[in-house]
């Protein structure tokens, strides 16, 4: 045995000689491993969410094997374990319902186990925040391989973005435009290859955010989940672990407040999902750092919009990968930067951009030629969001940022669906839409219901976009004039709540501002009058959710999951 090498955590199992060290070896013998790979080399977890319940995330198991090669490589044992997978598309009724739920088992894996390191395999919305606030609460070596993008929708000649065009595809289905023949033939179109989706939805911010953060190789974001690249950067990081792990390159070393607020302004600048501010100030809360709202309004409201992806543009994932993906992007806003916050290779995030081309200013635009400006996600403030509530101007649409109108409430989903198509539901298109009891508590899991349908007889009028309000959340494919995450919700006794039908509502963007119209007096008569609803259940994961889930101005993780735990275990014996 090499005495210089420095001890690894595996082998506090693996390098014992008594009882135990004889059971944790022998037992892995069964799958024929020899003496030599418990000999004190680093022991790598690969967390896979793979799973066919989970199609963003259906290639995994290619990716995996690539990622051991690349371990084994490196003179690692690479050992892969599943974890809970979360399919954006087939979970119901949410999947932020389970997001924390995901993050507990992953963080109980990671420490419950011999691992010197682990390599996180997401891809799908919300596997790549779960493992990252499972690993942070551990706190080992630690690097991402994310999926990839799907390749672009093609539909009848023309680029079609996932979840995008399926809200365009679906308005022109109830008003008509198209036929349903026309609806399902789109969507065989729209997903044609593996991969997450290929708009800027949350899936790619997620992407962006953890490169941006410091936790992939460079260039991994963009990388289509078909280019035989995204193999390649799986077994690149598959060595790189093993280095990580013996220079003890821990994941707090990394994610620092520094990168964190370098991911705040590179997310405005790619025009990046609402969801980012929710599951960032999560993964800080994971790390002991104090993250506010108001880092995100005063880091990233300000900062120009850099990248002509939808939804807030036109491009897609793949043609971002070819024009030169997010180095392109972090070299333009190197001025704006925390330049010496060191990423996964050992690199600062300046010198691995450094040189980063652009090959089309079409899809990147200069920092001095920007697509558009003061139109990162914005932090409102006032007495209908006393915590705060966010709006994505980059979405929406600018004749709307300043606007006054009356509300037309709806006081659930169910409600709303009940009703927005009723011919005879008193709105038109100076109406703000509000929906109450769709946040963490009210739904529960607060969904993506945020940018809901507008009145089917106001579509046929050629309206194209309302002020919508809620407490829930919007998919990062999304667009429109939605104001999102409102704090205190609805379903514990927030002003939201308290909306009424005719109330006459104020949004001023620009101001920073979100005011109800109602006079402080009749909003205490109004307080002491509301009741709350019965609990969604009192049993199971659902009842400790709606126990312990914060709000959206401390990003919904579990009140007693802030704070990491570090990786020791309390007991070795069974």
């Amino acid at each position: 045995m090499d005495n210089n090498k420095p001890k690894m955590r595996s082998q506090e199992w693996f390098g014992r000689f008594d009882t135990l060290g004889f059971t944790h070896r022998s037992w892995m013998k069964n799958q024929g491993y020899p003496d030599h790979v418990f000999d004190g080399r680093p022991v790598i977890g690969i967390c896979n969410t793979w799973s066919e319940l989970t199609p963003c995330n259906g290639h995994f198991r290619i990716l995996a094997e690539f990622v051991r090669r690349g371990v084994y490589e490196a003179g690692g044992l690479p050992l892969e374990f599943p974890a809970m997978s979360l399919g954006e598309i087939l979970m119901r009724p949410t999947t932020m319902l389970f997001r924390n739920l995901a993050s507990m088992e992953i963080e109980e894996l990671i420490r419950a186990n011999p691992l010197d390191g682990v390599v996180l395999l997401t891809g799908c919305d919300k596997t790549t925040p779960s493992c990252l606030m499972g690993a942070a609460s551990v706190d080992l070596p630690t690097i991402v391989v994310n999926g990839g993008p799907m390749l672009n929708g093609k539909f009848r000649g023309r680029d079609i973005g996932s979840g995008t065009d399926v809200w365009r595809l679906s308005d022109d289905l109830r008003v008509g435009a198209i036929t349903m023949d026309d609806y399902l033939e789109a969507e065989s179109c729209m997903s044609r290859s593996d991969g997450h989706c290929m708009t800027m939805g949350t899936a790619s911010t997620m992407a962006c955010m953890v490169e941006a953060l410091g936790l992939t190789l460079p260039g991994a974001a963009a990388i289509p989940a078909a280019d035989s690249r995204r193999r390649k950067l799986a077994q690149l990081s598959g060595q790189r672990i093993v280095e990580m792990v013996k220079e003890d390159l821990r994941l707090s070393h990394i994610l620092t407040r520094p990168a964190l607020e370098n991911a705040i302004k590179i997310n405005a600048a790619v025009g990046g999902s609402t969801n980012f501010v929710l599951h960032l100030l999560a993964i800080a809360g994971r790390l002991g750092i104090d993250l506010t709202l108001d880092d995100f309004d005063q880091l990233g409201s300000r900062m120009p919009l850099l990248v002509n992806l939808m939804p807030s543009g036109e491009f897609l994932m793949e043609d971002f990968f070819y024009a030169g993906g997010l180095p392109a992007v972090i070299r333009e806003l190197h001025a704006h930067l925390h330049q010496d916050a060191i990423t996964v290779n050992g690199q600062t995030i300046a010198q691995n951009t450094e040189n980063a081309p652009n090959y089309n200013a079409e899809v990147i635009a200069a920092l001095d030629k920007p697509f558009q400006v003061d139109v990162g996600l914005t932090v409102l403030r006032g007495n209908l969001c006393e915590q705060g509530a966010i709006i994505k101007p980059s979405a929406a649409t600018p004749k709307l940022l300043r606007h006054r109108g009356r509300a037309v409430v709806f006081s659930d989903y169910e409600d709303y669906e009940a009703r927005i198509d009723l011919p005879d539901l008193d709105v038109d298109p100076d109406c703000i839409l509000v929906l109450q009891n769709v946040g963490p508590k009210g739904y529960p899991g607060m969904p993506e219901v945020g940018n809901f349908h507008l009145p089917k007889k106001l579509l046929a009028q050629g309206v194209t976009d309302m002020i919508r309000i809620s407490d829930a959340r919007m998919s990062g494919t999304a667009f429109g004039t939605v104001v999102l995450h409102t704090a205190p919700e609805a379903a514990i006794g927030g002003t939201l709540a308290l909306v009424q039908d005719g109330d006459i509502i104020e949004l001023d963007v620009p101001g920073r501002r979100l005011h109800l119209e109602v006079s402080d007096e009749e909003l205490v008569r109004r307080r002491a009058a509301w009741q709350p609803r019965p609990p969604h259940s009192e049993r199971g994961y659902v009842s400790l959710y709606l126990e312990h889930v914060q709000q959206a101005d401390q990003g919904v993780d579990f009140d007693f999951l802030v704070g990491k735990s570090g990786a020791a275990v309390a007991h070795g014996n069974h």
